[in-house]
Protein backbone atom coordinates (compact mmCIF):
# COMPACT_ATOMS: atom_id res chain seq x y z
CA UNK A 1 0.00 0.00 0.00
CA UNK A 2 1.27 3.48 -0.91
CA UNK A 3 1.11 5.24 2.44
CA UNK A 4 2.47 8.49 0.94
CA UNK A 5 -0.54 8.92 -1.33
CA UNK A 6 -2.82 7.92 1.51
CA UNK A 7 -1.27 10.57 3.76
CA UNK A 8 -1.53 13.23 1.06
CA UNK A 9 -5.24 12.58 0.57
CA UNK A 10 -5.99 12.58 4.26
CA UNK A 11 -4.08 15.79 4.99
CA UNK A 12 -6.51 17.67 2.74
CA UNK A 13 -9.22 17.33 5.37
CA UNK A 14 -7.16 19.44 7.77
CA UNK A 15 -8.55 22.74 6.43
CA UNK A 16 -12.15 21.54 6.83
CA UNK A 17 -11.71 20.38 10.43
CA UNK A 18 -12.22 22.11 13.75
CA UNK A 19 -9.41 22.57 16.28
CA UNK A 20 -10.25 19.19 17.82
CA UNK A 21 -10.19 17.60 14.38
CA UNK A 22 -6.73 18.97 13.68
CA UNK A 23 -5.45 17.59 16.97
CA UNK A 24 -6.97 14.20 16.12
CA UNK A 25 -5.38 14.25 12.67
CA UNK A 26 -1.96 15.07 14.10
CA UNK A 27 -2.32 12.33 16.68
CA UNK A 28 -3.25 9.76 14.04
CA UNK A 29 -0.32 10.63 11.78
CA UNK A 30 2.41 11.10 14.37
CA UNK A 31 1.56 8.60 17.09
CA UNK A 32 -0.26 5.93 15.13
CA UNK A 33 0.64 5.93 11.45
CA UNK A 34 4.33 6.82 11.80
CA UNK A 35 4.82 4.50 14.77
CA UNK A 36 3.16 1.76 12.77
CA UNK A 37 5.36 2.31 9.71
CA UNK A 38 8.67 2.99 11.41
CA UNK A 39 8.70 0.66 14.42
CA UNK A 40 5.74 -1.69 14.76
CA UNK A 41 6.15 -3.43 11.41
CA UNK A 42 9.77 -4.30 12.18
CA UNK A 43 8.96 -5.60 15.66
CA UNK A 44 6.36 -8.03 14.30
CA UNK A 45 8.26 -8.93 11.11
CA UNK A 46 9.79 -12.07 12.66
CA UNK A 47 6.67 -13.03 14.55
CA UNK A 48 6.13 -16.47 13.02
CA UNK A 49 9.76 -17.28 12.31
CA UNK A 50 10.88 -16.81 15.93
CA UNK A 51 7.91 -18.59 17.49
CA UNK A 52 9.72 -21.63 18.93
CA UNK A 53 8.19 -24.76 20.40
CA UNK A 54 10.14 -27.53 22.11
CA UNK A 55 9.08 -30.19 19.63
CA UNK A 56 10.00 -31.31 16.15
CA UNK A 57 6.59 -32.66 15.30
CA UNK A 58 5.70 -31.41 11.80
CA UNK A 59 2.85 -28.89 11.85
CA UNK A 60 2.76 -28.49 15.62
CA UNK A 61 4.43 -25.07 15.61
CA UNK A 62 2.13 -23.74 12.88
CA UNK A 63 -1.00 -24.97 14.63
CA UNK A 64 0.01 -23.46 17.96
CA UNK A 65 0.95 -20.14 16.38
CA UNK A 66 -2.40 -19.94 14.57
CA UNK A 67 -4.20 -20.71 17.83
CA UNK A 68 -2.51 -18.03 19.92
CA UNK A 69 -2.22 -15.44 17.13
CA UNK A 70 -5.36 -15.75 14.98
CA UNK A 71 -4.83 -12.26 13.54
CA UNK A 72 -1.55 -10.41 13.53
CA UNK A 73 -1.33 -7.10 15.36
CA UNK A 74 0.11 -5.46 12.26
CA UNK A 75 -2.77 -6.48 10.02
CA UNK A 76 -5.35 -5.46 12.60
CA UNK A 77 -3.75 -2.04 13.00
CA UNK A 78 -3.55 -1.55 9.23
CA UNK A 79 -7.24 -2.38 8.85
CA UNK A 80 -8.10 -0.12 11.77
CA UNK A 81 -6.18 2.85 10.33
CA UNK A 82 -7.86 2.43 6.95
CA UNK A 83 -11.37 2.29 8.41
CA UNK A 84 -10.71 5.20 10.77
CA UNK A 85 -9.39 7.55 8.10
CA UNK A 86 -11.86 6.74 5.31
CA UNK A 87 -14.68 8.91 6.78
CA UNK A 88 -12.34 11.91 6.60
CA UNK A 89 -11.98 11.25 2.88
CA UNK A 90 -15.77 11.31 2.57
CA UNK A 91 -15.73 14.87 3.92
CA UNK A 92 -13.25 15.87 1.20
CA UNK A 93 -15.42 14.20 -1.43
CA UNK A 94 -18.50 16.06 -0.19
CA UNK A 95 -16.69 19.39 -0.44
CA UNK A 96 -15.45 18.49 -3.93
CA UNK A 97 -19.04 17.64 -4.93
CA UNK A 98 -20.18 21.09 -3.77
CA UNK A 99 -17.43 22.81 -5.72
CA UNK A 100 -18.20 20.81 -8.88
CA UNK A 101 -21.91 21.62 -8.57
CA UNK A 102 -21.11 25.30 -8.14
CA UNK A 103 -18.90 25.26 -11.23
CA UNK A 104 -21.52 23.45 -13.30
CA UNK A 105 -24.24 25.96 -12.38
CA UNK A 106 -21.89 28.85 -13.14
CA UNK A 107 -21.30 27.47 -16.64
CA UNK A 108 -25.00 26.84 -17.30
CA UNK A 109 -26.54 30.07 -15.98
CA UNK A 110 -23.78 32.47 -16.99
CA UNK A 111 -24.48 36.06 -15.96
CA UNK A 112 -27.70 35.05 -14.17
CA UNK A 113 -25.77 32.72 -11.91
CA UNK A 114 -26.69 32.85 -8.23
CA UNK A 115 -24.14 31.40 -5.79
CA UNK A 116 -25.45 28.40 -3.84
CA UNK A 117 -22.37 27.66 -1.73
CA UNK A 118 -20.44 30.88 -0.97
CA UNK A 119 -18.09 28.78 1.12
CA UNK A 120 -18.22 25.10 0.04
CA UNK A 121 -16.15 24.01 3.03
CA UNK A 122 -18.47 25.58 5.59
CA UNK A 123 -20.14 22.90 7.69
CA UNK A 124 -23.80 23.58 6.95
CA UNK A 125 -26.59 21.38 5.70
CA UNK A 126 -25.50 18.01 4.36
CA UNK A 127 -21.81 18.64 5.00
CA UNK A 128 -22.53 19.15 8.70
CA UNK A 129 -24.24 15.77 8.87
CA UNK A 130 -21.43 14.13 6.89
CA UNK A 131 -18.83 15.52 9.28
CA UNK A 132 -20.81 14.54 12.39
CA UNK A 133 -21.48 11.01 11.18
CA UNK A 134 -17.81 10.61 10.26
CA UNK A 135 -16.85 11.47 13.84
CA UNK A 136 -19.29 8.94 15.26
CA UNK A 137 -18.13 6.27 12.80
CA UNK A 138 -14.46 6.83 13.66
CA UNK A 139 -15.14 6.58 17.37
CA UNK A 140 -17.17 3.38 16.89
CA UNK A 141 -14.44 1.79 14.74
CA UNK A 142 -11.78 2.47 17.37
CA UNK A 143 -13.97 1.07 20.15
CA UNK A 144 -14.71 -2.08 18.13
CA UNK A 145 -11.02 -2.71 17.47
CA UNK A 146 -10.18 -2.15 21.13
CA UNK A 147 -12.69 -4.86 21.96
CA UNK A 148 -11.24 -7.19 19.29
CA UNK A 149 -7.73 -6.77 20.67
CA UNK A 150 -8.99 -7.39 24.18
CA UNK A 151 -10.77 -10.60 23.13
CA UNK A 152 -7.80 -12.00 21.22
CA UNK A 153 -5.07 -10.85 23.61
CA UNK A 154 -6.24 -10.67 27.20
CA UNK A 155 -5.33 -7.34 28.87
CA UNK A 156 -3.61 -6.34 25.62
CA UNK A 157 -0.44 -8.19 26.67
CA UNK A 158 1.48 -11.19 25.37
CA UNK A 159 2.89 -13.88 27.66
CA UNK A 160 6.47 -15.02 27.43
CA UNK A 161 5.51 -18.70 27.42
CA UNK A 162 2.39 -20.47 26.13
CA UNK A 163 1.49 -24.14 26.46
CA UNK A 164 -0.07 -25.90 23.51
CA UNK A 165 -1.60 -29.37 23.31
CA UNK A 166 -3.43 -29.16 20.01
CA UNK A 167 -3.03 -31.96 17.47
CA UNK A 168 -0.69 -32.89 15.84
CA UNK A 169 1.41 -32.02 18.90
CA UNK A 170 2.30 -35.31 20.66
CA UNK A 171 1.83 -33.81 24.16
CA UNK A 172 1.76 -30.49 25.97
CA UNK A 173 4.55 -28.43 24.43
CA UNK A 174 6.05 -25.13 25.51
CA UNK A 175 6.16 -22.34 22.94
CA UNK A 176 8.14 -19.12 23.30
CA UNK A 177 7.13 -15.77 21.81
CA UNK A 178 9.72 -13.51 20.25
CA UNK A 179 10.36 -10.18 22.04
CA UNK A 180 7.19 -10.15 24.19
CA UNK A 181 8.19 -7.12 26.30
CA UNK A 182 8.79 -4.90 23.28
CA UNK A 183 5.54 -6.03 21.70
CA UNK A 184 3.63 -5.32 24.89
CA UNK A 185 5.02 -1.79 25.04
CA UNK A 186 3.97 -1.04 21.46
CA UNK A 187 0.56 -2.63 22.01
CA UNK A 188 -0.19 -0.57 25.11
CA UNK A 189 1.04 2.57 23.35
CA UNK A 190 -1.30 2.00 20.42
CA UNK A 191 -4.18 1.24 22.78
CA UNK A 192 -3.56 4.47 24.71
CA UNK A 193 -3.45 6.60 21.55
CA UNK A 194 -6.63 4.93 20.30
CA UNK A 195 -8.42 5.84 23.54
CA UNK A 196 -7.28 9.45 23.21
CA UNK A 197 -8.58 9.54 19.63
CA UNK A 198 -11.97 8.23 20.76
CA UNK A 199 -12.19 10.95 23.42
CA UNK A 200 -11.26 13.65 20.87
CA UNK A 201 -13.93 12.41 18.46
CA UNK A 202 -16.60 12.51 21.16
CA UNK A 203 -15.51 15.99 22.28
CA UNK A 204 -15.62 17.29 18.70
CA UNK A 205 -19.04 15.77 18.10
CA UNK A 206 -20.34 17.38 21.30
CA UNK A 207 -18.83 20.70 20.25
CA UNK A 208 -20.51 20.57 16.83
CA UNK A 209 -23.92 19.70 18.28
CA UNK A 210 -23.66 22.36 20.98
CA UNK A 211 -22.58 25.03 18.50
CA UNK A 212 -25.40 24.12 16.15
CA UNK A 213 -27.99 24.29 18.95
CA UNK A 214 -26.65 27.70 19.99
CA UNK A 215 -26.92 28.98 16.43
CA UNK A 216 -30.50 27.73 16.17
CA UNK A 217 -31.54 29.36 19.45
CA UNK A 218 -29.77 32.68 18.78
CA UNK A 219 -32.19 33.95 16.06
CA UNK A 220 -35.17 33.22 18.32
CA UNK A 221 -33.62 35.25 21.12
CA UNK A 222 -32.95 38.09 18.68
CA UNK A 223 -36.56 38.06 17.48
CA UNK A 224 -37.89 38.14 21.04
CA UNK A 225 -35.62 41.08 21.88
CA UNK A 226 -36.71 43.01 18.81
CA UNK A 227 -40.36 42.29 19.63
CA UNK A 228 -40.02 43.52 23.21
CA UNK A 229 -38.10 46.62 22.04
CA UNK A 230 -40.78 47.51 19.49
CA UNK A 231 -43.57 47.12 22.09
CA UNK A 232 -41.76 49.42 24.51
CA UNK A 233 -41.17 51.99 21.78
CA UNK A 234 -44.86 51.92 20.86
CA UNK A 235 -46.17 52.52 24.38
CA UNK A 236 -43.36 54.71 25.70
CA UNK A 237 -41.35 56.58 23.05
CA UNK A 238 -38.32 57.20 25.24
CA UNK A 239 -38.93 54.68 27.98
CA UNK A 240 -39.40 57.32 30.76
CA UNK A 241 -42.82 56.54 32.05
CA UNK A 242 -44.80 58.31 29.32
CA UNK A 243 -42.83 61.53 29.88
CA UNK A 244 -41.64 63.22 26.73
CA UNK A 245 -38.65 65.54 27.07
CA UNK A 246 -37.88 68.28 24.60
CA UNK A 247 -34.91 70.51 24.01
CA UNK A 248 -34.03 73.54 26.15
CA UNK A 249 -35.18 75.98 23.47
CA UNK A 250 -38.56 74.35 23.08
CA UNK A 251 -41.53 76.72 23.56
CA UNK A 252 -44.96 75.22 24.12
CA UNK A 253 -47.64 76.47 21.73
CA UNK A 254 -49.99 79.14 23.11
CA UNK A 255 -53.53 79.86 22.01
CA UNK A 256 -56.02 82.55 22.97
CA UNK A 257 -59.58 81.47 23.63
CA UNK A 258 -62.02 84.13 22.41
CA UNK A 259 -64.79 85.12 24.79
CA UNK A 260 -68.41 84.97 23.66
CA UNK A 261 -69.99 88.26 22.53
CA UNK A 262 -72.71 88.09 25.17
CA UNK A 263 -70.17 87.77 27.95
CA UNK A 264 -68.89 91.17 29.22
CA UNK A 265 -65.18 91.61 29.55
CA UNK A 266 -65.42 93.29 33.01
CA UNK A 267 -67.90 93.11 35.88
CA UNK A 268 -69.90 96.13 37.01
CA UNK A 269 -69.54 97.48 40.57
CA UNK A 270 -73.03 96.24 41.57
CA UNK A 271 -72.26 92.71 40.28
CA UNK A 272 -68.90 92.79 42.04
CA UNK A 273 -70.48 93.54 45.43
CA UNK A 274 -73.34 91.08 44.93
Amino acid sequence: MNWGVFEGLLSGVNKYSTAFGRVWLSLVFIFRLLVYLVAAERVWSDDHKDFDCNTRQPGCTNVCFDHFFPISHIRLWALQLILVTCPSLLVIMHVAYREAKEQRLREIQGDNYRCIYPNPGKKRGGLWWTYLLSLIFKACVDVVFLYIFYRFYRNYTLPRLVKCELPPCPNVVDCFISRPTEKNIFTLFMVATTCVCVVLNLIEATYLIGKRCHECLEPREGDSRRHSHSSVSHTDPVGTGMQVFHGADYKPPTATIPLPASCPSTLSEDEAHS
